[in-house]
């Protein structure tokens, strides 16, 4: 983030990749090093297409610098590997994969912490980018990630083309208003926060344990109801605010078709959203459930969790 220089920029993502591979693997189960074996391949992968950007604008402007990135086939291949490394559509493969073998701890991590660097390189180098080729990437992300998150049982899954459609709001904006981006990024990763640590506090991992969760903590559910709908980005909740800035920005560039297709097709991630509310909230499963009740304890709500779902609902 702090570095100008391409090598810099690479190292730091070369680490940063490191550092979180024994979080992935650390509870040895096959699916797991499975997970942390297709992240470190994605992610070198990316890392490698960074660093040759880098060379090849080197080769032809003689700069290092990350802004001043000039050379097309340079941007081209930046907006390719920093694509992959977000899991932008169609680059998107591994993440519900790495999601599902991950831990909900690491997947929060995987899903906020581990998607700021690339965000930074793309607002480092928003200047120099190709508008319609960002828009094509954002509208089939949005459009991918709301479809494929519609028939999903295991929550993780949810929430990795959750990220996913949220990813390509992010991406449509970052030319016109890289700030907005930024915005987005971070009360994204709030909401999401806010989620992630709801559900590892009940410990569920598919819908069909959700709906056992009213039995545990009622005030949890209540919250996770809200955030969730956040998310989903209903006003007047905080989630709303974003999208309705950013669909504000791409009307003032002339682009309402852009915006009308994201609003639409934002609507397919409702859908998703609020069918994890309905099983979380409802009292009783709709058929024979074999998830054993998990009943009710008085276990207080963290407090970190409490501040989270403050900001994710009135922010």
């Amino acid at each position: 983030i702090s570095s100008n220089h391409w090598i810099m920029a690479w190292a730091g993502l070369e680490i940063n990749t490191l550092a979180i591979l024994p979080l992935i693997s650390k509870s040895h189960h096959p699916r797991a090093i499975e997970a942390a074996t297709k992240y470190f391949l994605v992610q070198a992968a990316a890392s490698t297409l960074v660093l040759f950007s880098g060379m090849t604008n080197a080769l032809h402007t003689g700069q290092w610098d990350i802004t001043q990135l000039t050379n097309p086939t340079s941007c081209l291949i930046l907006t390719a590997a920093l694509s992959m490394k977000l899991g932008l559509v169609p680059f998107h493969f591994w993440f519900p994969e790495v999601l599902q073998g991950s831990t909900l701890t690491t997947g929060l991590i995987l899903s906020t912490v581990m998607k700021l660097p690339p965000i930074t390189l793309l607002y480092m180098t928003h200047h120099s980018l190709n508008p319609n080729l960002l828009t094509t990437l954002a509208i089939m992300s949005v459009a991918l990630g709301g479809w494929m998150g519609l028939n999903q049982t295991q929550i993780r899954k949810i929430m990795a083309f959750s990220s996913i459609s949220h990813l390509g709001w992010m991406a449509v904006i970052i030319i016109y208003s890289p700030k907005l981006t930024l915005l987005n990024f971070y009360l994204y990763a709030t909401m999401t926060a806010a989620v992630f640590m709801a559900l590892n506090t009940i410990k569920a991992l598919k819908l069909s344990t959700l709906m056992t969760m009213w039995t545990k903590t009622p005030s949890l559910n209540m919250i996770l109801l809200l955030v969730l709908m956040s998310l989903a980005g209903l006003p007047p909740l905080t989630g709303f605010l974003p999208k309705w800035l950013i669909i504000q920005e791409l009307t003032k560039q002339q682009m309402a078709p852009t915006a009308t297709i994201l609003s639409l097709l934002s609507l397919l991630g409702l859908f998703f959203y609020l069918r994890l509310a309905y099983c979380a909230t409802i009292t009783l499963p709709p058929h024979t459930t074999n998830h054993m009740k998990q009943w009710h304890n008085n276990k207080p709500i963290h407090p970190s969790i409490a501040i989270l779902a403050t900001l994710s609902i009135t922010l």
